[in-house]
């Protein structure tokens, strides 16, 4: 419902958020980083004037559903499929490492060992819809780097989802059920099979036929969006790899150019210039601040852990895959932002540590408050950080390589913020 509220937080959060990041666009970073700020300021965690409602968190999570459609029209499907396999050893790399050493940390702290066990899960995520965004405002999206970063993040959540499925059933019952697991495999089979038959059978028949009056491809991408979404969520995916699945259905080679860039352009205007800065704004909503110095340790020590678990395990992993060392760097880096999706996972823990408590079937929290607070606040450090250690690799791994894949399109990007 509109309320005079809600358009007065809009008008707030829209211009905080277009200042603040236009400011940091003139300094050569990416304009996320004013719209984050602008949270820390009007939102809870300082001033307070703009607080959480259901209305801006659902604008939010639209926002991320475009422009993860918008960023699947942008990838080419066959670079993302040519480097599966270094997306492959990326993932399982920056996925393990954290784990462990989130894990390690926890457990040195006092937790439980289901404790660190959901917090090493929570340490491992990297969230796509977060990296999707600091790629494409720096022009890394379209090369072969972009790719393997965005193919890694997918195969990672659905490494996440296996984790947790495995973790939820230990709690749960003590066991793991392997027809359960057996399930979730067969639903993701399942939903990649449907989604290739659509891509390849389906969609390109109705694309070749379309046209833009009244607004009708529009319509029919946002119809093909919100399909995927929903066959995304039902075989237990977040909604976010559907939206960027039926991006890839609309592609240049399948349809009329023109309507193709009237799509991308409405895509583009209504994810980055309304609802996307709507959705960083709101990260702050999830900060929460504690002078306790225990509390701060474990904090710390925990972003940093995360940190490095992804730098070093998916830098080793693009290594392996004869990636040379600033290369590697800038992926590491480039798996580094966390964001809604181990906060979703963080909340359904506490939703069902609070369940299992109150019939008598746990005795300890599986996720005490506090380390629910350190991983919502290293989720946020870290989408601060990815961008400006991102940026640092880059313009290294440039100078040391001229002829860097990427560097080409860096350039573009520094010429067109300039």
């Amino acid at each position: 419902m509109i309320t005079t509220q809600l358009i007065i937080n809009l008008l707030l959060i829209l211009t905080f958020a277009w200042i603040l990041g236009s400011l940091f666009n003139r300094f050569g970073l990416p304009a996320m980083l004013g719209e984050l700020l602008a949270g820390i300021i009007l939102g809870p965690p300082l001033l307070g004037i703009v607080t959480p409602s259901e209305s801006l968190e659902l604008m939010a999570e639209m926002g991320i559903f475009f422009v993860m459609f918008y960023s699947g029209m942008e990838m080419d499907a066959k670079e993302l499929l040519k480097n599966i396999w270094p997306s492959i050893g990326v993932a399982i790399g920056g996925f393990l490492l954290p784990f462990g050493l989130g894990f390690l940390v926890t457990y040195l702290f006092g937790g439980t060992i289901f404790q660190s066990l959901f917090v090493g899960m929570g340490v491992s995520i990297t969230a796509i819809a977060v990296q999707t965004v600091i790629l494409n405002s720096m022009r890394i999206n379209k090369t072969a780097i972009g790719h393997i970063i965005i193919g890694a993040a997918i195969v990672d959540d659905i490494l996440s989802l296996i984790a947790l499925s495995i973790l939820l059933g230990l709690a749960k019952t003590g066991t793991v059920s392997l027809s359960n697991l057996g399930g979730i495999i067969l639903r993701d089979t399942a939903f990649f099979a449907i989604t290739i038959l659509l891509g390849q059978f389906v969609v390109p028949k109705i694309t070749r036929k379309l046209h833009d009056r009244e607004g009708k491809a529009f319509t029919f991408a946002m119809a093909t969006a919100l399909v995927m979404a929903y066959l995304a969520e039902l075989a237990g995916l977040h909604l976010v790899i559907g939206a960027f699945l039926a991006g890839q259905f609309v592609r240049k080679e399948i349809m009329d150019e023109k309507i193709y860039h009237v799509i991308s352009d409405r895509f583009y205007g209504i994810s980055y210039g309304f609802l996307v800065p709507i959705f960083f704004f709101s990260l702050s909503f999830h900060l929460h601040f504690s002078l306790n110095l225990s509390f701060l340790l474990f904090a710390v020590t925990l972003i940093i852990v995360a940190i490095l678990g992804k730098l070093v395990g998916c830098g080793l992993g693009a290594y392996l895959f004869r990636k040379n060392v600033w290369d590697s760097v800038v992926i590491g880096f480039g798996m580094n932002g966390r964001g809604a999706v181990e906060m979703v996972v963080a909340s359904v823990v506490i939703t069902l540590s609070n369940d299992l408590l109150a019939k008598n079937e746990i005795t300890e929290p599986l996720l005490t408050e506090p380390q629910f607070s350190a991983l919502i606040l290293m989720a946020f450090v870290t989408t601060l950080l990815a961008p400006i250690t991102l940026k640092w690799a880059a313009v290294r791994a440039c100078r040391a390589d001229e002829k860097a894949s990427f560097c080409s399109l860096w350039d573009e990007n520094i010429k067109q913020m300039n």
